[in-house]
């Protein structure tokens, strides 16, 4: 059968608006389209394939896991779900952790256990979450309406109520808000829809010390910070700031749909049982998928890389912007970059986006203002060399109108 993107036109919902080209193989951080064309990814799927395209170790977890069992449902457990749960506690300062399919569910997850924590331990009156602007937490209508930007939750009718927004950066707007009512302050350690903005460390640990004063539960949203993303395993290990949930998906399966929410023995007490759950969550597939991905990222040689990498992105990057004068400041953390715009280049991050797909280069934006990065862990320098090289040429095509 023969499809093509038109195709996509005539049977896909409207809500995407998807490049002229169809992938249809992918190589490491290489890519080739319908016609044969190769591609560069500096996109890695938003932040997902953390080895990059078809890695060996992970085609064959996959295929060992797929001749044994792929399914069950929640009624049994099973051995990888296990492992992989193993070695996430081991790993972080969780001691329990909940697996879902994608980083809204381990976000909607996340957000009713800090309810339901709250009316155990406080009563019902302690139900508010204070997220900050510009954040951005997944799709449902819970994770939707706690993320900061409202074009994505309105214009679908009466939305959750106690939740409320703060300025990221700003540690006055979120002790206005914040008090003994409040059961939860969520928040990215790095945001990544947003725009790529790094929290200060006056911040990060004034937001920490604030949950503590009024007893309210930390949730890091490590969906896209996390999984050696920013060259630590979590981001909030390189911020000195410990968060009581985290939510993970994204790299984790490496390419596989998977999210975890991880937090410790006392607030995991509250889910009892039948108070949540999901019917793929924890699949031996793609448990076995994720189990292998961390093996692979939670090392020091690719853990470490991924700062030596970040350094050969921003002297490139740097080279670039003396040459064509369009960045502001190079922002973000490890191989989490974003180049924001100047002045000159307001409100068009999309055209850079575009002209780089036409030099066989996939990357991505962070809103309208800021070209968003996130390539491979593993990405070989030649191939940065390389995908830097493009997208030069994509920036003079911008810039020469």
């Amino acid at each position: 059968m023969q499809v093509s993107r038109e195709t996509f036109n005539d049977v896909m919902a409207p809500n995407y608006n998807p490049a002229a080209i169809v992938p249809v193989r992918g190589q490491g951080s290489r890519v080739w389209d319908q016609k044969g064309d190769e591609y560069i990814d500096f996109a890695g799927g938003i932040a997902v394939n953390v080895l990059g395209h078809c890695h060996p170790e992970l085609v064959k977890a996959l295929h060992e896991q797929g001749e044994k069992l792929w399914h069950l449902s929640n009624v049994f457990t099973n051995e990888p779900a296990l492992r992989l749960a193993t070695k996430l506690t081991d790993a972080t300062f969780a001691d329990k952790v909940y697996f879902a399919n994608s980083g809204a569910e381990a976000n909607e997850a996340a957000l009713k256990l800090a309810r339901r924590f709250a009316l155990d331990h406080y009563g019902e009156d302690k139900n508010q979450i204070i997220s900050f602007k510009q954040g951005f937490h997944g799709r449902t209508f819970f994770t939707v309406t706690v993320g900061g930007q409202a074009a994505y939750s309105d214009g679908f009718g009466p939305k959750p109520g106690a939740i409320d927004h703060a300025g990221y950066n700003d540690l006055e707007s979120l002790e206005a808000i914040i008090s003994d009512k409040t059961c939860a302050v969520m928040m990215e350690p790095l945001q990544g829809e947003g725009g790529i903005i790094s929290p200060t460390e006056e911040f990060v640990k004034g937001v920490r010390a604030l949950c503590d004063k009024h007893n309210a539960l930390l949730i890091f949203d490590e969906v896209q910070s996390g999984v050696g993303r920013t060259g630590e395993l979590y981001a909030y290990m390189g911020l000195g700031v410990t968060p009581d949930i985290l939510t993970t998906a994204k790299a984790l399966g490496g390419g596989f749909p998977i999210g975890a929410m991880l937090t410790t023995n006392k607030i995991a007490d509250s889910l009892k049982v039948g108070t949540h759950g999901s019917t793929y969550g924890g699949n031996p597939l793609a448990c076995a998928v994720a189990e292998k991905a961390l093996d692979i990222v939670n090392t020091p040689e690719v853990l470490n890389d991924v700062k030596r990498k970040e350094q050969l992105f921003r002297d490139g990057l740097d080279a670039i912007n003396q040459k064509y004068k369009v960045f502001s400041e190079v922002r973000g953390k490890g191989l989490l970059l974003g180049c924001a715009l100047n002045q000159d280049y307001q409100g068009r991050a999309r055209d850079f986006l575009v002209a780089s797909t036409s030099e066989k280069l996939m990357c991505l934006v962070a809103g309208a203002n800021v070209v968003r990065f996130a390539p491979s862990l593993v990405i070989p320098d030649e191939d940065i060399k390389e995908g830097l090289a493009r997208f030069e040429r994509a920036v003079a095509a911008v810039v020469n109108g």
